[in-house]
């Protein structure tokens, strides 16, 4: 299968802290690839640099085609970042629903606004993304009257409503009480088994060790290990991924 992401030579500093080192990935197109590891090891910081939620400091990034390198300006380069974002669906720990939005409006509101589409077929669209995961009964109602797992739902038909390409999930359960969890993973299962490409930074490890084709660990801002899901899970190479799972396994981390 042909790449469609590509991050080479990517640092990225907030002030003195070099967040993300040297980072070099490539992403297959229809692979799922969870990213794992401590919290503070960049994890997230790296999944908003790819959308350019974050500017990166050094290298470049490549989205379907569409390279970006770090430190340009000007109209050019803001119209690459645009349409970049045009290609990832982002699904956030919150849910950033407009509250004064139904659930239907939330969801058209990109395509209609950002990428121009009919009003109509946006409807259309986010109908059956809607339907798809499984809240279309719901489209007329406002946030406040859904669960946290609901919201997380609606905010996965959102992304997908906007067609993106790729879909960059940052800890999409974090924010949710340990009985939603479960709505929202099967839907991400779903997504993954329709056969988008998808970047997943998560604590679930059933959910990892299931779904993903590879599973990416970080630490201190680096790809420690790369790997099929049960050779990082049986065999880690590092000790630091090695103390990881563990962590996990014993509820402790």
């Amino acid at each position: 299968m042909s790449t469609i992401v590509k991050i080479s030579n990517l640092d990225k500093y907030f002030g003195r802290l070099h967040v993300l080192k040297n980072v070099s990935l490539e992403v297959a197109e229809r692979e799922v690839v969870c990213l794992i590891g401590r919290s503070g090891s960049g994890k997230s910081t790296l999944l908003r640099c790819i959308n350019f939620l974050e500017e990166p400091s050094h290298g470049s990034i490549e989205v379907d085609g569409l390279h970006v390198n770090s430190g340009e300006k000007g109209r050019a380069h803001r119209q690459l970042v645009h349409d970049v974002r045009l290609k990832t669906g982002m699904v956030f720990q919150e849910f950033n629903l407009f509250p004064h939005m139904s659930v239907l409006e939330n969801v058209i509101e990109g395509p209609v606004t950002v990428k121009g589409m009919d009003r109509q077929q946006a409807i259309e669209l986010a109908e059956h993304n809607l339907d798809s995961v499984g809240l279309l009964f719901k489209k007329d109602e406002y946030p406040n009257r859904l669960s946290g797992g609901q919201k997380q739902r609606v905010a996965i038909a959102r992304a997908l409503t906007m067609e993106p390409r790729v879909m960059l999930f940052d800890e999409p359960t974090s924010a949710l009480d340990p009985e939603l969890i479960g709505e929202v993973l099967n839907v991400m299962k779903k997504v993954a088994k329709d056969g988008m490409t998808m970047l997943v930074v998560t604590h679930e490890m059933g959910f990892a060790r299931e779904v993903a084709d590879r599973v990416i660990v970080m630490a201190d801002g680096e790809l420690i290990e790369d790997g099929k899901p049960e050779q990082i899970f049986n065999e880690p190479k590092d000790p630091r991924t090695e103390a990881l799972i563990v962590r996990y396994r014993t509820g402790s981390g």
